[in-house]
């Protein structure tokens, strides 16, 4: 018995019409997911095609420690509904969070996907590894249906086709390895060196990047990563390079608090802690719900998709979020 959370199977276009989802807004997104891959409108009937052709892999969604703030940026975008577009243009098999099915039934669902191969997996979340309980088992310190985070992890990681980490959490154990670390929480490429992951990094991650990626991955296979693993569709720019507040940083025009005149006149969020220039994302070029993004609403970017967020032991060891960064 299959528990698809997504349909992942013929008339997706007809079903999400009657949900109000015409096939003009689907082809508006495919143009959209297109642009973020860099690539020009003519490319926007491939993902259309990549997205409903009928060899789509399932996939398996695990969530391990984390807030769920990752699946919640896809369900909470307001349009074209990227949520209901990819809950039912892949075959989402398993997804702790929302799917219907609960107790051995889930369970089921998630091993019988294992078991029969070719799927990919997104992982969600840090991974524990620190003994605990009084069998003093490894990952103890989390467990879902009985077995550790690390234990299904593990399996799913070394079935699957291609893995992908969605979220900084996931790719490099984000706010859960933040010190003092009491779980001893690892990012998932930690725990298999030398094993080829993409990471989709972000505190949240924008959503079309993570869609851009499976249709990279569904039409030319793996992307292009940077040195972090991440693709460099995505985050081979820096925000500091696509920032509206640019030109006042080459001026040395410096907000000095937030609410200040020069901070609603757009000045540069250097002096209060803007991490833009050392953190590749392409916030500004995609936005967040098609409106708006921290620095445009006047808040710093805090440099959630590098590695070692949140203690930041790569910012030249200042970690205060709001410190003065101008002589860096």
């Amino acid at each position: 018995m299959k528990f698809s959370v997504g349909h992942g199977k013929e008339g997706a276009v007809e079903r999400l019409e009657k949900r109000g989802v015409s096939r003009r807004d689907f082809m508006k997104f495919c143009g959209t997911v297109a642009a973020v891959m860099g690539m020009g409108p003519a490319f926007a009937p491939k993902v259309a095609e990549a997205l409903t052709a009928d060899n789509r892999p399932d996939v398996i969604w695990l969530h391990n420690a984390e807030c769920t703030g990752c699946s919640e940026s896809i369900l909470r975008t307001v349009e074209p509904y990227i949520d209901a577009l990819i809950l039912d243009y892949i075959s989402l098999n398993y997804h702790e969070t929302i799917m219907a099915a609960a107790g051995h039934a889930a369970e089921k669902a998630l091993w019988d996907t294992v078991n029969a191969g070719n799927f990919v997996a997104v992982i969600e979340g840090g991974v524990p590894t620190a003994p605990a309980g009084t069998a003093n088992e490894a990952g103890a310190y989390g467990k879902v249906g009985g077995h550790t985070m690390l234990e299904t992890t593990t399996k799913v990681v070394n079935a699957a086709s291609a893995t992908i980490t969605y979220g900084t959490c996931a790719s490099y154990g984000g706010v859960q390895k933040a010190a003092p670390n009491p779980t001893a929480a690892k990012g998932v490429g930690e725990l298999f060196p030398g094993k080829a992951f993409i990471n989709v990094p972000g505190c949240p991650p924008n959503p079309y990047n993570l869609v851009g990626t499976i249709v990279h991955f569904l039409t030319k296979g793996m992307p292009d990563l940077d040195d972090v693993g991440r693709p460099t569709l995505f985050f081979g720019e820096t925000v500091h390079d696509n920032c509206p507040r640019q030109e006042h940083f080459d001026m040395d025009e410096f907000a000095p608090s937030f609410g200040s005149e020069e901070a609603r006149k757009g000045w540069c969020l250097r002096k209060l802690g803007c991490r833009g220039p050392e953190t590749f994302n392409n916030c500004p070029k995609v936005t967040f719900n098609q409106y708006n993004w921290p620095v445009q609403s006047g808040h710093p970017c805090i440099g959630c998709s590098q590695p070692d967020f949140w203690d930041g032991a790569d910012w030249d060891g200042e970690t205060y979020f709001y410190a003065d960064l101008t002589d860096m």
